[in-house]
């Protein structure tokens, strides 16, 4: 089983491990979760808001949701078993959740029942078909380019559910990105029917992990090992490599309307006004991975760290101040509301109030 997105820096070690298929254990994939009176206290990746409600996303298939703000949890009915990392809520109604085994799940209420769309048996033999069509087309690049991309492809559906799809987000219930390791990127325009292959469409030729995906303003950026920042080129359909001062992971993406920060480990945080252009770092005072991060209101941002330290902006990322809690525990993920967040982590979920 592959690592927590909680300790998503050490997920390339365990990318070899495939799902269980050995005779007498069930697929992950074709199982579904389990009821668990714990399911809101046990370990939590992703969190969404869908309307007023709260998604939260995490081991084992569990999906819960709060109509309360995180005072009471109800769990969702779920088909797969496999490990959740991410979730997005365009609108009220229609959400996506990816996870271990290359899982992709729909949801068209609110989050209560689920369906799968996609899975790493059938992502690799996509990716492969669409190569092969391509290449047939002439439209692969060059005879060696379109080798070399079918040998890549070729290997990943040999693998079938071996890789995890990492993050998701949909600008509405029609038009979506997944990301995921090894360089793993598909978009939708019809709200998961159907799923574009976009592996040879991003300027990571060495297949970096692809941790994060967000729309922040007009644009799409993708975050992931050694200092990769990626943004949607609308024109030509490519996701292109912006600069960046650090070479360490970059674990999510956020923004307001004026600027974009992408975050990663050792508490780095680095923020763009001119759409990845030129980048300052932002002073965090800490030294812990930044696991999470939200914007809420026209200029506040909320990052959260590993063990647990949450910081708050008001200036669309220009400065962060600590917010002080009484009983820190481990984040993962994090949304805001109002004057309020809730946290993610391995703990299950918690709300705290933004002082």
């Amino acid at each position: 089983m592959f690592q927590q997105r909680l300790g998503v820096a050490l997920v390339a070690l365990a990318l070899t491990l495939p799902a269980a298929t050995a005779a007498g254990f069930a697929d992950v994939l074709d199982t579904p979760a389990s009821a668990s009176p714990l399911a809101a206290k046990s370990l939590l990746n992703g969190l969404a808001l869908a309307g007023n409600r709260i998604v939260a996303v995490g081991q084992r298939g569990h999906i819960v949701f709060s109509d309360d703000r995180g005072t009471t949890w109800k769990q969702a009915k779920v088909p797969v078993s496999s490990d959740l990392v991410a979730v997005s809520f365009p609108t009220p109604r229609q959400g996506w959740a990816v996870g271990h085994d290359g899982a992709v799940l729909h949801s068209a209420d609110g989050g209560e029942t689920w369906t799968k769309q996609l899975d790493g048996r059938s992502a690799g033999k996509l990716l492969l078909e669409d190569f092969k069509a391509r290449a047939a087309k002439g439209t692969l690049g060059t005879s060696e380019e379109a080798d070399k991309l079918l040998a890549e492809a070729g290997r990943i559906a040999a693998q079938g559910a071996e890789n995890p799809f990492l993050d998701v987000w949909f600008s509405d219930e029609n038009h979506g990105f997944i990301v995921g390791a090894f360089n793993l990127i598909f978009s939708t325009s019809d709200g998961g029917r159907t799923w574009l292959p976009l592996f040879d469409r991003t300027d990571n030729p060495d297949r970096l992990h692809l941790y994060a995906i967000r729309g922040v303003g007009a644009d799409v950026y993708v975050t992931g090992e050694q200092g990769l920042v990626l943004r949607l080129d609308r024109g030509t359909g490519r996701f292109r490599a912006l600069p960046t001062p650090y070479k360490g992971t970059y674990f999510g993406v956020a923004g307001t309307k004026d600027s974009v920060v992408v975050f990663g480990l050792r508490g780095n945080v680095f923020r763009s006004s001119d759409g990845g252009a030129n980048w300052q770092q932002i002073e965090t005072g800490l030294q812990d991975g930044l696991t999470g991060g939200t914007g809420y209101g026209p200029d506040g941002l909320v990052l959260v760290s590993q063990p647990g330290n949450v910081l708050v902006s008001r200036d669309g990322g220009a400065h962060f101040a600590a917010q002080r809690l009484a009983n820190p525990t481990p984040a993962s993920a994090v949304v805001a509301f109002d004057n309020s967040i809730v946290i993610a982590g391995a703990r299950g979920v918690r709300a705290q109030a933004l002082k």
